[in-house]
């Protein structure tokens, strides 16, 4: 498919996203997140990729956030529309079945932190900023970042974000664990296509039922998350990338995956 605020590429098993508005700071408007949806329907469904990675173009900024004209032409009784059309498409990507790795430089603040943050990982640029200043505009973050948020960082330090509205940098943003890595700027996309290649090269099936029981399990009592991840591995060891991943191992050799998920 053809896009005009993003850009898709593909280099082997590995898919890149590219939020391509970087004249306003790869704002996310209506079009952007009807692309966004298209593009990791397509994503999700074509088995020969294994990772995507999700970032912006230029600069200055991974997202700056909605398009604030379009969220100052919400009226009343529209609000709650506006607010779920972006979970759906966030909350697509967070269950793609698929790692998405966020590679922020500059700029990640209000709807562009909530992208990141649904997100399997997250790796920041030096440069990069984050922040959820909603409260500066009447309003709460409303694709996800008043829940995203605690879970990745606890409760205060969320909450103090979301109150002040206030931006943090890359090694703050590191220190209370809302990115996973910080690199220099000029090694980003280098890191991200590294980390990106090592995951690829894992079992499918297995990737995908990792991030199903970790997100799924975080929300269950001890017991109950603990059933899931036994029911999950009783399902691979019936499946096709198990037998292989066992006997590669005992033969010393490369694994190699099937095409389809198991």
């Amino acid at each position: 498919m053809s896009y005009e605020t993003i850009r898709v590429e593909k280099r082997g098993a590995v898919a890149t996203v590219v939020l391509d508005r970087p004249k306003v700071l790869n704002a996310l408007n209506a079009a952007t997140f009807a692309e966004l949806d298209a593009a990791f329907e397509e994503l999700g469904a074509d088995d020969d990729v294994r990772v995507v990675l999700l970032t912006g173009a230029g600069e200055r900024a991974f997202a700056a956030g909605a398009d604030i004209r379009e969220l100052d032409a919400v009226g009343p009784g529209e609000g709650e529309k506006f607010a779920l059309r972006g979970q759906a498409v966030f909350r697509k990507i967070e269950t793609l079945g698929k790692p998405v790795i966020a590679c922020v430089r500059g700029f990640a603040l209000g709807g562009g932190c909530e992208l990141a943050m649904a997100c399997t990982l997250r790796l920041a640029a030096e440069d990069a900023k984050f922040g959820q200043p909603e409260v500066k505009l009447g309003v709460i973050p409303g694709y996800g970042g008043s829940q995203r948020l605690p879970r990745l960082v606890g409760r205060g330090a969320a909450l103090k974000m979301l109150l002040t509205g206030a931006v943090i940098d890359a090694l703050e943003a590191l220190r209370i664990g809302l990115v996973d890595e910080v690199v220099p700027a000029a090694e980003l996309m280098t890191r991200a296509e590294a980390l990106a290649g090592e995951i690829a090269t894992q079992a499918p099936g297995a990737v995908a039922e990792v991030i199903r029981v970790v997100d799924e399990g975080l929300d269950l009592p001890l017991e109950r998350a603990l059933a899931l991840e036994a029911e999950a591995f009783g399902k691979l060891c019936d499946s096709a990338d198990k037998a292989e991943g066992t006997r590669a191992f005992l033969e010393k050799r490369r694994a190699e995956w099937g095409r389809k998920r198991s």
